[in-house]
């Protein structure tokens, strides 16, 4: 059953949905309903807005900061694991908003309610795993950064072609910014919007559903709890976005994160995947309506395209990667600079794989156990990236597409 028809978007028509006009057999239809949904992410109640999701466009800010200051070789480690924690008042970021916020970027990495509530051992160690990262592009990288990097030894490589850059690597050829940037990406955004906030757990809370069908706003606030929650996830993808109630019109250039990449696969130039950022906006949107209107079936079941959507994303993205690093590595003169950096992002989407959410099962499309499985096969020779083959790059990559609908040539191109 594809998810993406859990709804049949075809029968919208206007500012309304009706019941089931479709008698495809991967649609699943709805009982007869009526209610508006609008055009854009515009909900209000009273004549003033009810969609908020301030704390997401914080971390979103605090994220890129975060990123961008692992490539200044001049802060010290204290410094960048201050940011990453971040305590309320502490001065370390760019702005006073920002250094005001009582908001860190740690204290919600790999922290949703449906994976990692009862699970405080693995959450822990995601943790520490990013805080590694800290800790060796400091200790690693920064102390190599005018040394050229050759296999077994940090340092910096100059991509050749006709934008060249310099790319900083630790000894396995890894560029640690990116393993953490995109790993960002599955450990806060992924697992925030699909763990968390779109789950029945936090959506239907003590008296949420209660609230919700009396209109019982909460304390001091506009909306009803229920609304805030989901208008949180909406916010791990759109929380930067020029329009915020319109996204898509800049969809990919409005962050470096989740929303970047939707953006990259929804415009893949084959044109795939064209379609995926509609088919986000819109499970979100109506998602939004049918909890004004106190359907939680339909509510549910566009939260269910949401989860599959979006880990498509990053199981695009991982094999992207690998099929880009893997065809440099295959040319006569190999530009390693220009390999290790699309095999360092495809290192850190395959670790957000992790937090993706198969809506049919409730789990991952890949496990902990098995993302390590195959970030094992990417870095286990000798010196990581600096020997590994094609021939495992091509395994990997069949072992993402696999479990996703798309194939190894769509992702790659």
């Amino acid at each position: 059953m594809k998810i993406n028809k859990l709804i049949n978007l075809a029968c919208l028509s206007g500012a309304l949905i009706l019941g089931s006009c479709s008698d495809d057999d991967d649609t699943i239809f709805l009982p007869e309903t009526q209610f508006e949904v609008p055009a854009t992410y515009v909900f209000e109640r009273n004549g003033e807005s009810t969609v908020s999701f301030g704390g997401q466009t914080t971390r979103i800010a605090m994220s890129e900061e975060i990123v961008s200051a692992l490539k200044n070789e001049t802060l010290d480690e204290a410094t960048l694991a201050n940011m990453f924690a971040h305590v309320e008042g502490a001065n370390d970021f760019s702005t006073e908003a920002l250094n005001d916020s009582d908001k860190s970027v740690r204290s919600k990495t790999a922290a949703s309610r449906d994976y990692f509530f009862d699970n405080v051992t693995v959450t822990n160690e995601i943790k520490e795993e990013f805080d590694g990262w800290i800790k060796s592009q400091v200790d690693d990288v920064f102390t190599s950064w005018t040394t050229p990097a050759v296999e077994g030894t940090a340092g910096f490589i100059e991509e050749g072609g006709a934008d060249p850059a310099t790319r900083y690597v630790n000894a396995n050829g890894l560029e640690l910014n990116q393993a953490f940037g995109k790993g960002l990406i599955g450990a806060l955004m992924v697992d925030q919007a699909l763990n968390n906030y779109l789950g029945t757990l936090i959506l239907d809370e003590a008296d949420n559903r209660t609230n919700n069908d009396n209109g019982v706003v909460a304390e001091g606030k506009n909306y009803t709890t229920m609304e805030h929650k989901w208008d949180e996830a909406y916010g791990y993808l759109y929380g930067a976005s020029v329009d915020a109630a319109n996204p898509n019109a800049t969809i990919g250039d409005d962050d470096s994160f989740l929303n970047k990449y939707i953006g990259r696969v929804e415009n893949d130039k084959d044109g795939d995947f064209t379609g995926i950022a509609a088919d986000i906006y819109t499970a979100f949107k109506l998602g939004r309506a049918a909890i004004v209107a106190k359907r939680y079936d339909i509510r549910d079941a566009q939260a269910a395209i949401i989860r599959e959507k979006i880990s498509q994303v990053i199981g695009v993205r991982a094999v992207y990667y690998l099929q880009q690093g893997k065809s440099t590595l295959e040319e006569s003169t190999v530009d390693y600079a220009s390999a290790f950096h699309d095999l360092s992002e495809g290192y850190g989407f395959i670790y957000s794989l992790q937090f993706t959410r198969n809506p049919i099962t409730n789990a991952p499309y890949f496990s902990r156990t098995e993302v390590e499985g195959l970030l094992n096969q990417l870095m286990g020779a000798t010196n990581g990236l600096w020997n590994v083959t094609p021939e495992t790059l091509q395994t990997i990559s069949e072992t993402i597409a696999a479990e996703f609908s798309f194939t190894v040539e769509q992702a790659g191109s």
